[in-house]
């Protein structure tokens, strides 16, 4: 950490930064230059992040130097983590691919989609049993029994499941039925949820909130970490902008950083992202041309019935197409795209 002083600061205000910092139990380290001078603190700053140092006289900034996201950080991890999603590696080479509809709706459709799916190269089932919507009088999904769904479909096509959970009363339930729990945009921030999903050993695919940075992302993942559970997969899925062309603003340069700042895996869901069935395909390549270790995208096969978000999902012979060009894109990047266990072992 780096405590820069002010120009107009006196030798006693100085000798009291130090002192201070001395009474805390570090060690300091002073510099002065022809304009500015600094003092260097030697030690864990974690432990100094909750002291008011900007409130010492003569202080006029204070700048860590490790960022606040230690766990989660490629600086004290820097290989790049593989996370296991029952029996799918994603990161490191391994790149998740997650489809399904944005809600289970019945026992057939999800068994017509995920035949399709599974059938084109997807590795990750996807399905919301709670839906959190923006209006109260929406489609809500069928909660407990769109969890034993999507549990039934997924065992039988031999692909593991994720699923959003929404409340940390859920928790529990969603654990006993989905092999990774999803947190969404909504849910970024919502700290008792991240501190749940952090206490079970199963892995967590969190979104990234509709106004976050990506240090309020990855602060977030965090939280999950804190609690003993690293097994966090990232996903980009556009934020808020100004322009009514598409959904969301779907922010490939924010997966290029957080790959800079994390060893965590990083993916891209271009479906909540663009809103645009057209726009879907060239934003997946774009995610996987710039780093991302998986593409979620939503899939119907019948999008204009659909009780949620089938505006903006693909159909199976749409999907199929998709999964050709990210082949391709995956081995001319020297990538794999983990295959789905034999549904018969299931």
């Amino acid at each position: 950490m780096i405590i820069v002083l002010r120009q107009d600061a006196t030798d006693e205000q100085i000798r009291h930064v130090i002192e201070r910092i001395e009474e805390l139990g570090f060690q300091a380290h002073l510099s002065r230059g022809t304009y500015r001078t600094i003092v260097g603190v030697i030690g864990d700053e974690e432990q100094l992040r909750a002291e008011p140092l900007s409130a010492i006289p003569g202080v006029a900034s204070v700048i860590p130097v490790m960022p606040p996201f230690k766990l989660v950080s490629r600086e004290a991890h820097p290989q790049e983590t593989i996370v296991d999603v029952a029996g799918v590696p994603v990161g490191g080479g391994f790149l998740a691919m997650i489809a399904g509809p944005c809600a289970v709706e019945s026992l057939e459709q999800m068994r017509r989609i995920a035949a399709g799916v599974r059938e084109a190269g997807a590795n990750i089932l996807r399905g919301g049993a709670y839906k959190p919507r923006t209006s109260p009088y929406s489609f809500q999904g069928l909660g407990l029994e769109g969890l034993k769904i999507l549990r039934e479909v997924g065992d039988e096509f031999g692909l593991p499941v994720v699923t959003e959970v929404t409340d940390p009363r859920l928790v529990e339930e969603v654990d006993r039925y989905a092999d990774m729990f999803q947190i969404g945009a909504r849910n970024m921030q919502n700290f008792v949820l991240l501190s749940e999903v952090g206490r079970v050993d199963k892995p967590v695919l969190l979104k990234r909130g509709m106004s976050a940075t990506v240090n309020d992302w990855l602060m977030s993942a965090e939280y999950i970490a804190a609690k003993g559970n690293s097994r966090i997969v990232l996903c980009e899925r556009g934020v808020k902008g100004f322009d009514p062309a598409t959904r969301n603003l779907y922010d490939v340069a924010a997966v290029a950083a957080a790959k800079r700042l994390t060893h965590l895996p990083v993916i891209v869901d271009p479906s909540h992202a663009t809103g645009r069935p057209d726009l879907i395909p060239p934003c997946a390549l774009a995610g996987l041309a710039v780093g991302a270790d998986g593409v979620h995208v939503e899939v119907h096969d019948q999008p204009e019935l659909a009780k949620s978000d089938g505006a903006q999902a693909l159909r199976p012979h749409e999907y199929r197409e998709l999964m050709e060009q990210m082949e391709a894109l995956a081995t001319l990047f020297h990538k794999q795209i983990p295959r789905a266990r034999d549904a018969s072992a299931s």
